[in-house]
């Protein structure tokens, strides 16, 4: 049973720092997967924030998030990160892991974790 479970959420003043971890399971061959982390705050549509290539060596950001957000992989721990700095109010966000195998019409999500900006 594939499974992506993230945590490291919370409650952060603005000007913060959060890490994101997401960690898969269940997967046949979790390095053929593109991983992505997206958010969805209320009344909005879901949005991708970072996106990493399989095997890590290529990122893509949202510009809303260069800069201060940093994406990685461990296909050895089948983990994705998403580290955040310098989190604004404009971050809060339901944050979802997504993976999508690199060839096949498979793609997977998480449950959320909650980030929350504010003082």
């Amino acid at each position: 049973q594939v499974q992506l479970v993230e945590s490291g959420g919370g409650l952060v003043q603005p000007g913060g720092s959060l890490r994101l971890s997401c960690a898969a399971s269940g997967f046949t061959n979790y390095a053929m997967y593109a991983m992505s982390w997206y958010r969805q705050a209320p009344g909005k549509e879901r949005e991708l924030v970072a996106r990493i290539g399989s095997t890590g060596g290529t990122t893509n950001y949202a510009d809303s998030v260069k800069g201060r957000f940093t994406i990685s992989r461990d296909n050895a721990e089948n983990t994705v990160y998403l580290q955040m700095n310098s989190l604004k109010p404009e971050d809060t966000s339901l944050y979802y892991c997504n993976a999508r195998h690199i060839w096949l019409n498979t793609n997977y999500w998480g449950q959320g974790t909650q980030v929350t900006v504010s003082t």
